[in-house]
């Protein structure tokens, strides 16, 4: 598993969406200590992770990609690493919840 920090200096900030997506969908986890800068874990090589964010930006957009190992100094900002949403295929289920469920939705109760 290899350690990216990934930052982004964006001319047109409608690719943000889409770039922040990109991200978190990348690896098996994810933390964005600042509003434009992630560290992502991933099996990929950085050529690939190059790649994927190549696709995202225009011309005038600045990506900076490296790969990182050992902790970092964090000042003012908080790091806590996010696991990517994953639906368990077998079961169908995953690990989002709407409220308030629909009525035909909510369990049965005990008499």
């Amino acid at each position: 598993m290899r350690t990216f920090l990934i930052s982004y200096d964006l001319a047109n900030s409608a690719a943000r969406h889409s770039l922040s997506a990109e991200i978190m969908a990348m690896g098996e986890s994810w933390a964005r200590p600042l509003a434009t800068t992630w560290y992502v874990r991933t099996k990929e090589r950085q050529s690939a992770v190059e790649a994927r964010m190549r696709r995202l930006i225009d011309a005038e957009d600045g990506v900076l990609i490296q790969e990182v190992a050992g902790d970092a100094s964090v000042l003012n900002t908080a790091l806590r690493w996010f696991k990517n949403r994953r639906t368990d295929i077998a079961t169908g289920a995953d690990n989002i919840v709407a409220f308030p469920m629909a009525p035909a939705e909510m369990p049965a109760q005990a008499a």
